[in-house]
């Protein structure tokens, strides 16, 4: 008899691909587990049930979103609990393995499993001496586990080796033991695709590839086999977590900015992003802003794309949220946030601002160009269209010169092209155009088939 639904309310961020897990403790008081600086959906859950946050618990100095811990300690005075390895600089209760905290009826033990980083910890949750179930962050997940390549390709395989300890380790809890990971579907921690975000240890056991491997070295193998690139604030953000990040009061302003404004931020350095659909960027933007539309997976794009030393202008369309767009970029610490154009393009044209488009084409209209995909290495392997060009995404501003002139830039719908397209155009690319579909509908279209594998993939 695993632990009651109504009392563990799972939080997931669909764009990053993680979750974070409120704990009912059943006396008003609260368990929060990798929760992240946006704690807006965690707000609620406590509001609707009238809960105060008693403890912040920490699996790992988080590479993807900053933790919302502190700022939990803040708001709830809620006692944070992290790995005494980590080397917080803020108030908290370090653990180490086997601590156990008495949350007032349950209890919390940790559990050492590094490999995903040095300091994780697992973190057990027992009514007495029954296993409920365990918060697993990165180490076991769903079908996987969660990559060892974050401190460096030099420590990749020796994490390896010890998230292989780890994982079995945790498979030696019993089988009906729930596991509640915290990278899911989405994240790039290495978490395959699928709509389960939680899991048993006996299913696990059954499913999970990376248990069945035969030895070590076969579980090395087949882990490291897997790892895909990475976005680029990733090395930034355990730090910011070791240190603690801002407590923050209220939703962070956002600015309204005059086009002139906007032109002195561009010429001081700045960097304009435009958030609006891929259709209405495509249709008039400013020269030389970056289109990253506003949706789940905003603030992935903005980490890897933009630096975070330079102040940002946006531009949005009618009806955007504010919100989310501030509270999606300061989860991964994007604090530089200089404002948004107010009035949007039809202001900056009245001002006189220059304008570019971008041609946004149908899949039975995109014929005759050289065909560039930005997908990442796992969905181009998995069918593209025969002769394309392949650069990922987070690697384009740097391969800019690998792109074709002239070329056609696609990706699975059109929202990562769309912002290729306006990353090739920075770098002096023009006549550009980006498929508004994906390959299965370019290859339709144009009377082809997609191909597999990943040979002839790079430019």
């Amino acid at each position: 008899m695993g632990f009651p639904d109504e009392h563990l309310i799972p939080l997931v961020d669909e764009g990053l691909g993680n979750s974070a897990y409120l704990v009912d403790l059943g006396d008003g008081r609260a368990l929060a587990v990798d929760a992240s600086r946006d704690l807006r959906a965690l707000r609620a859950a406590v509001a609707r049930r009238g809960l105060t946050v008693a403890y912040a618990a920490d699996t790992h100095l988080h590479a993807d979103f900053l933790s919302g811990a502190v700022q939990l300690g803040h708001d709830h005075g809620a006692t944070v609990l992290a790995s005494a390895a980590g080397g917080r600089a803020f108030a908290h209760r370090g653990l180490v393995d086997g601590d156990e905290v008495d949350l007032g009826g349950l209890t919390l033990r940790a559990l050492a499993t590094p490999g995903h980083t040095d300091e994780h910890l697992s973190f057990l949750l027992l009514d007495g001496g029954r296993e409920l179930g365990v918060f697993t962050g990165g180490s076991l997940l769903v079908r996987s586990a969660a990559r060892t390549d974050l401190l460096g390709a030099d420590r990749t395989e020796e994490l390896a080796r010890a998230q292989f300890r780890s994982l079995h380790r945790l498979a030696a809890l019993p089988d009906d033991t729930a596991v509640w990971p915290t990278h899911g579907a989405g994240s790039f921690c290495s978490a395959p695709q699928g709509a389960e975000r939680t899991t048993t240890i006996g299913a696990e056991k059954r499913a999970n590839p990376l248990l069945a491997a035969p030895d070590e070295g076969a579980f090395v193998r087949r882990l490291v086999a897997g790892l895909g690139t990475y976005p680029a604030y990733f090395d930034r953000l355990a730090e910011a977590n070791r240190r603690g990040p801002a407590v923050v009061v209220g939703t962070p302003p956002l600015p309204e900015l005059t086009a002139g404004r906007v032109r002195a931020l561009v010429a001081e350095g700045g960097v304009v992003v435009d958030v609006r659909p891929a259709a209405e960027y495509a249709a008039g933007h400013i020269p030389g802003s970056v289109s990253i539309p506003l949706r789940g997976q905003f603030a992935t794009w903005l980490g890897w794309l933009v630096p975070d030393t330079v102040p940002l202008a946006f531009v949005t369309a009618d009806g955007q949220s504010v919100s989310e767009l501030v509270w999606q970029a300061y989860k991964i610490g994007y604090e530089r946030l200089a404002g948004r154009l107010a009035g949007g393009m039809p202001a900056w044209l009245a001002d006189g601002g220059p304008q570019a488009t971008t041609a946004f084409v149908a899949p039975d209209r995109a014929g005759g160009r050289a065909y560039t995909d930005v997908r990442q290495e796992a969905e181009f392997a998995g069918g593209h269209v025969p002769g394309a060009v392949h650069i990922e995404l987070g690697d384009l501003a740097h391969r800019a010169a690998d792109a074709p002139r002239g070329t056609l830039v696609a990706c699975g719908h059109g929202e990562r092209a769309m912002t290729a397209a306006s990353l090739l155009e920075r770098a002096g690319h023009t006549d550009l155009a980006v498929l508004a579909g994906g390959p299965a509908d370019y290859a339709a279209a144009q009377g082809t088939r997609l191909v597999e594998g990943a040979e002839d993939s790079r430019a």
